[in-house]
């Protein structure tokens, strides 16, 4: 704990972690984020990998970034499905990201999109390598927001309560979108559970999640996965 107080201190921390709240504000007041654009563009690499040193800092940043993102390329730029995930447009540092870039190159520590979570990715580039987490957090799969219907809602992220708020995040979704049939022993969860489930440490390892925010045994039980609702649902803001 000592170690994180002082980190929070650190300009170049500060610096990154306001631009990533500043850009997802001015996206939720329908404001121009055009400077907060630019500003982002014209940092520094090593600025980037050196004030996001932590797997604390990196979620806040990029979580954050993400979402606002998201947003910015549904309406601004009109991108659809497949392309608002893989189209290279976010200049971040003198580099151009992807949304996918930020999701399975950075925050789930370079994993294959279509691997369930189990296989990395053969050649992920020097950069995201250096800026990835050190350990995949599945919680972050109940932070990003992707429009639609089924995803969760977004929320600001700040780096002293992080821990809290994923936790928080992953509890109200799972609460919301699981339904659990003691009679059939069967429990019924969102997709996302199975698009990644090597993140969440296999059908094992979700009945383990699911049963911890029940508080009951459903070890036994078939876990079964929902259809995902992609309908178009922007501006999700808790």
């Amino acid at each position: 704990m000592p170690a994180r107080n002082i980190y929070i201190h650190n300009p170049a921390n500060m610096e990154l972690l306001s631009l990533s709240e500043r850009i997802l504000e001015k996206v939720k007041k329908g404001e121009s984020s055009l400077d907060v654009e630019q500003m982002l563009s014209m940092l520094d690499k090593q600025q980037l990998l050196e004030g996001l040193a932590d797997d604390a800092a990196k979620k806040t940043f990029w979580i954050n970034i993400y979402n606002a993102w998201y947003q910015l390329l549904a309406t601004r730029e009109q991108l659809k499905r497949p392309e608002i995930f893989t189209s290279k447009v976010i200049l971040i540092a003198g580099t151009r990201f992807s949304l996918d870039d930020m999701e399975h190159g950075i925050l789930r520590k370079y994993r294959r999109k279509y691997s369930m979570g189990y296989f990395p990715s053969f050649f992920p580039g020097k950069l995201i390598k250096s800026l990835s987490v050190e350990k995949i957090d599945y919680r972050i799969h109940f932070a990003l927001n992707c429009g639609a219907v089924s995803c969760p809602p977004i929320l600001f992220y700040s780096y002293d309560n992080i821990e809290s708020q994923l936790d928080q995040a992953t509890r109200s979704f799972l609460l919301s979108e699981t339904v659990i049939d003691d009679e059939k022993k069967e429990a019924s969860v969102s997709k996302i559970l199975d698009w990644f489930r090597g993140d969440f440490g296999g059908k094992e390892g979700i009945r383990n999640i699911i049963g911890g925010v029940f508080e009951k045994n459903i070890g036994n039980y078939h876990i079964k996965f929902k259809d995902y609702d992609w309908s178009a649902k922007l501006n999700n803001f808790e």
